[in-house]
């Protein structure tokens, strides 16, 4: 069942207003195709090499959806000990990348750039397949719900169209503490 709310906004094109139903779950209905190299999302994210597991961002949708794209190489660290004879990227550095593509979703959309998206839990966690050096790994995140300072999202890694992990990950955006 759709969810919907009545919200004010802008015709796009012009500078009239306007009330409109929107549905909760697409706050916008159009799809911006932003890409953001690499240093980009470093002004976003904290991290950085070897922690850093996005390459790029593909593909934004306004508030709900962000698509992030990971080139698995041989060169990687992990797999100088994840297995020796036959190279798989770890799941939970999946997981971590599917979180950080999520994180530049939350802190840049939601204006909270500056903080620092925390996991607070993962649900329905599974791995599908192998990620193997030379995948392009496509990390899809969906806003689910969103409490600030609290939320969750949908979450999936895709190999060639095909699911190598999914999982319904928790956050929160770091709150500054109250001064006294």
């Amino acid at each position: 069942m759709t969810r919907l709310r009545r919200e004010r906004g802008v015709v796009r094109g012009s500078s009239r207003r306007c009330w409109n139903w929107v549905n909760l779950r697409c706050m916008d209905t159009w799809v911006l195709r932003q890409s953001m190299d690499i240093r980009e999302i470093q002004k976003i994210l904290p991290h950085r090499f070897p922690f850093l597991l996005v390459d790029r961002i593909v593909e934004t949708e306004t508030n709900t959806r962000i698509v992030g794209i990971k080139n698995v190489s041989i060169n990687e660290w992990f797999f100088q000990g994840h297995f020796p004879n036959e190279p798989i990227m770890p799941g939970v550095l999946i997981l971590e990348a599917l979180a950080q593509v999520g994180a530049v979703l939350v802190l840049k959309e939601f204006k909270a750039e500056g903080k620092i998206a925390l996991f607070t839990g993962m649900e329905d966690v599974k791995f599908r397949r192998k990620v193997v050096p030379g995948d392009v790994l496509r990390l899809e995140v969906e806003v689910d719900r969103v409490r600030p300072p609290f939320g969750r999202y949908k979450t999936k890694a895709l190999v060639e169209g095909a699911v190598a992990a999914e999982a319904l990950m928790k956050f929160m955006v770091e709150v500054e503490p109250k001064k006294s």
